[in-house]
């Protein structure tokens, strides 16, 4: 007499592997949207001075700017080259631009690989207005960011928990992969 063996989906030796698998993807999923809603975040505090980072008088819908506050307390070494980009009308959008796309991309799911090049783009001058850095000498919290938008969007991450793979399958995507 021969014994069956009869296996479950869950005691099979690959579950562990798609148990880890699953976890990983929405954990990088969860990753994204925290991400999509620090960008967003500063775009919404700085456009409406929600009285947090921004005060009420300085929204940018009651004319404030939203690079002056921080570009024009730059004192590192890049002081030179951010502080006079200040209040620069084009810089204001460009910044506030960049926020809602990266913010409204990462959310979404979608644009995962432009997000994320325009995101390390602008978190490494951020980077670059902190140094040097008092308490490490190259590694902060934006270096940290950038390299993690990077891996998002290389192991799209916007396909869990988001649009990104019904994006993916649209004509202009299939066309321009880029925009994936």
């Amino acid at each position: 007499m021969s014994a069956t063996v009869h296996r479950t989906p869950d005691a099979s030796p690959q579950a562990p592997v798609r148990e880890s698998s699953l976890v990983a993807r929405y954990t990088w999923a969860v990753v994204r949207l925290l991400l999509a809603f620090e960008f967003l975040w500063a775009f919404v505090d700085k456009t409406f001075g929600l009285g947090l980072a921004t005060p009420a008088e300085g929204a940018w819908i009651r004319g404030g700017s939203p690079t002056t506050g921080y570009l024009s307390g730059v004192e590192g070494t890049f002081a030179g080259v951010f502080t006079p980009l200040a209040g620069n009308v084009f810089i204001d959008w460009l910044f506030m631009l960049g926020l809602l796309g990266i913010g409204l991309a990462l959310a979404l799911g979608i644009g995962m690989r432009i997000a994320a090049g325009a995101g390390a783009v602008l978190l490494m001058m951020m980077w670059l207005t902190a140094l040097p850095i008092p308490v490490n000498p190259f590694v902060d919290s934006h270096v940290i960011e950038a390299a993690v938008l990077i891996g998002l969007a290389a192991s799209l991450a916007g396909d869990s928990l988001g649009l990104g793979r019904r994006w993916a399958s649209t004509d202009l995507v299939r066309r321009f992969p880029v925009l994936r």
